[in-house]
């Protein structure tokens, strides 16, 4: 499961790991962090632990993974998480600020199994998510229902979301352009209102349907109003 911040919490982890899954979340600048002691072990008394708390401005003892782009390395290491009561896979993303200033965003997942750079793939995807349930929220009523039925609020969700999956399958067919395709649902719904309108003016008036919609400027009357991508 990948969640934002604000879910990295005890009481949300535990019932994430009560549901068999694993955690991927962002961590604060300053989360209470401990290296994994992994030096000789003590004959006498309990084992030691830790080695110390993680300095989250500090990345020496971090394994370089690769620059994941001009300025922004990425590093990982195991270490155990005070909060979640856990051993954790750190994925720190170290980033150059035009002032000179290193800014550190730290990624975590409970499987420490995962790579850091499957880590910072697996949460930058939950943003691409975020932007299908932002449209269908804005544009086709997925929070409209009023129902309390479990069966009711999952046919309404999938028809939300069909809906929207059907207006980017149509916006994506029509697509003809060299430039890489992008979708904007504030685009696609003006484009079809000025092609309503269009129509509605044609049967209105009577007007000859072949020489307007055969017209060479037909594409910028319907992208009339339109967002720039």
């Amino acid at each position: 499961m990948v969640a934002d911040g604000y879910y990295c919490r005890a009481k949300f982890w535990d019932a994430v790991r009560n549901s068999n899954l694993n955690l991927i979340s962002k961590l604060r600048s300053d989360a209470n962090l401990k290296y994994l002691y992994t030096g000789e072990k003590n004959k006498i008394g309990a084992p030691r632990k830790y080695d110390g708390k993680v300095e989250c401005n500090k990345l020496k003892n971090l394994t370089f993974i690769k620059e994941v782009k001009p300025g922004v390395k990425l590093y990982s290491l195991v270490v155990w998480s005070v909060s979640l009561k856990c051993k954790i896979r750190l994925a720190c993303l170290s980033e150059l600020q035009p002032n000179g200033k290193i800014k550190n965003i730290l990624l975590f997942s409970t499987d420490i199994e995962l790579t850091g750079e499957q880590i910072l793939e697996y949460y930058q995807a939950r943003f691409q998510i975020e932007f299908i349930f932002r449209d269908a929220k804005q544009f086709t009523g997925l929070s409209n229902c009023q129902s309390r039925s479990g069966q009711c609020l999952d046919f309404h969700f999938n028809a939300s979301l069909i809906a929207l999956n059907l207006a980017k399958y149509e916006a994506y067919n029509r697509h003809s352009s060299p430039k890489p395709f992008v979708f904007s649902m504030t685009s696609y719904k003006r484009r079809e209102f000025n092609r309503h309108i269009l129509y509605t003016f044609i049967d209105k008036l009577d007007l000859d349907r072949n020489l307007i919609l055969n017209h060479p400027n037909l594409p910028s009357v319907l992208s009339y109003g339109t967002l720039a991508a």
